[in-house]
């Protein structure tokens, strides 16, 4: 099967981020988010599904956050979300699929993540540690074998710069959404 007949789900994925390296080797991608006019709680059975990419909005379940009030129709709406989004791993069965929120409360409802990482793991300069939950390939962070003692330090220069940003602005919010760009490929890689 070539590339071009594979599809993937890029969901509430506004950057396309995640995706982007499957739409460059030729994947047939549909990103689904509000941003772009599709809600993934009103998606049609898409019909065959070859992967999955889901990255539900954190706001209700990131840990750095909690300090907002949180209403529980505001919950029931962000797991509605999620919900849809397991709902089309259900129904398309995909070859691999994942979904990813930072650490938080999203366990509560989906149990202990399958795979944790931070973004310097795989090059980007700060930290913020995800949990994915799913069915795919981890993907091998970048200082397998080396001298952890070292080199992380020197990638991770930055921090977790996306804790100190604050406010609730959509700006702001999308600057702490983006996929790490080292993350998608190294998942990519890993993952076709």
């Amino acid at each position: 099967m070539s590339n071009a007949h594979k599809i993937i789900l890029s969901l509430c994925d506004y950057t396309g981020i995640w995706c982007d390296p499957y739409k460059i080797a030729g994947y047939t991608v549909k990103q689904i988010d509000l941003k772009h006019g599709h809600d993934v709680r009103l998606l049609e059975y898409p019909g065959q599904v070859y992967g999955i990419l889901a990255a539900p909005e954190c706001t209700m379940f990131a840990a750095s956050g909690a300090r907002w009030e949180r209403t529980p129709e505001q919950m029931k709406e962000a797991l509605a979300v999620v919900d849809a989004c397991l709902r089309c791993v259900a129904v398309c069965k995909p070859k691999f699929w994942a979904l990813e929120n930072p650490v938080g409360k999203l366990r509560r409802w989906l149990g202990q993540p399958r795979f944790y990482f931070n973004p310097c793991d795989y090059g980007d300069p700060y930290t913020k540690k995800t949990c994915l939950w799913g069915d795919f390939v981890p993907p091998l962070p970048l200082f397998v074998g080396k001298d952890l003692s070292v080199e992380p330090e020197k990638v991770c220069s930055q921090g977790s710069w996306i804790q100190k940003l604050g406010g609730k602005s959509e700006r702001t919010k999308e600057a702490r959404s983006k996929t790490p760009v080292g993350f998608a490929q190294a998942f990519f890689a890993v993952n076709q």
